[in-house]
């Protein structure tokens, strides 16, 4: 804790202003204290917990029940016995292991070329000066405010005419980029890398593209982090254009989920249970770049 002198005293009526002796202190009020939630803030966060993870929570139940068992007023919430043979008429009903295979192969593709092209995107926009720049930018951003469906027509004439219909590129070019992508990692770089880095470097004799390999990439890696996480779970859980540029034969996760718990009755146990199957990929990439994630978010904090 840092001491501080305290400064000297009123002059007296009779003579100078009085300094304290070297021993006394003072403190400044509240530096170094930790601050401790109390009982209130656990119960809040307790309830949050609870309702952010009842849903996962349900899902595990639903596919180790039976269809009648969750037509029960009021159902069961602990889970049932019949979770591995959900799992198996999954795998019956539809291809969700070539269907898991695609959706890892578009999900990936396109997470490492939006965030790289982001990152470069992002870089030049930050701390390149170049004309137009800014009608640039502003033109990136105004992309955003344009709905995905006004261009579906559009895109798939070109993939049709590029003979690109029912396979995977169809999915992953239109994908590589985003102006949302591009807009966050220039907002990143602006907090996050400083003008007096580049410019070292610069004297140094540093080309831009070594710049960027060596400077930015290293900086930018948390907000990079959360750009991917965000990017492959968008791309994981997209249905509207897999359904329309690919086949039953060649299935997202998505689109396979469709084809399951068919019949006059809809099973909502294997429903669910091809459902958990498509969510595990997305827990297993958030707990890879947890750390990552989160120090981003508190770096960006900080800096804001």
């Amino acid at each position: 804790m840092t001491a501080l002198a305290a400064p000297p005293t009123a002059p007296g009526k009779d003579g100078p202003p009085q300094t304290p002796p070297p021993g006394r202190r003072l403190r400044k009020r509240g530096a170094g204290r930790t601050m401790k939630g109390g009982w209130l803030s656990y119960v809040i966060l307790g309830f949050a917990l609870l309702i952010s993870a009842f849903p996962f929570y349900w899902t595990i139940v639903a596919a180790s029940r039976s269809n009648a068992d969750m037509a029960q007023v009021p159902p069961s919430l602990l889970p049932g016995p019949n979770l591995i043979k959900n799992f198996e008429q999954v795998l019956e009903e539809a291809d969700i292991g070539k269907a898991l295979l695609n959706s890892l192969i578009v999900s990936s593709s396109i997470t490492l070329g939006t965030v790289l092209c982001c990152t470069l995107a992002g870089f030049a926009f930050a701390k390149l000066k170049f004309k137009g720049r800014g009608a640039l930018l502003t033109l990136t951003i105004g992309t955003m405010m344009i709905p995905p469906q006004l261009g579906v027509i559009p895109l798939f004439m070109l993939i049709a005419e590029l003979q690109w219909v029912n396979q995977l590129q169809a999915v992953i070019l239109p994908g590589l980029v985003s102006a949302f992508g591009v807009f966050f990692m220039r907002q990143y770089l602006v907090q996050s890398l400083p003008d007096e880095l580049i410019e070292a470097a610069r004297v140094d004799g540093a080309s831009t593209a070594r710049i960027f390999w060596s400077i930015v990439i290293p900086i930018a890696r948390p907000g990079m982090a959360v750009l991917g996480m965000l990017t492959f779970m968008t791309a994981w859980n997209d249905f509207f254009w897999p359904i329309i540029a690919l086949s039953s034969q060649e299935p997202t996760v998505q689109v396979a989920l469709r084809q399951l718990g068919g019949g006059y009755v809809n099973d909502q146990s294997v429903i669910m249970a091809g459902t958990l199957l498509g969510t595990l990929p997305v827990l297993l990439v958030f707990g890879l770049l947890g750390r990552q994630i989160v120090g981003g978010i508190m770096q960006g904090a900080v800096k804001g």
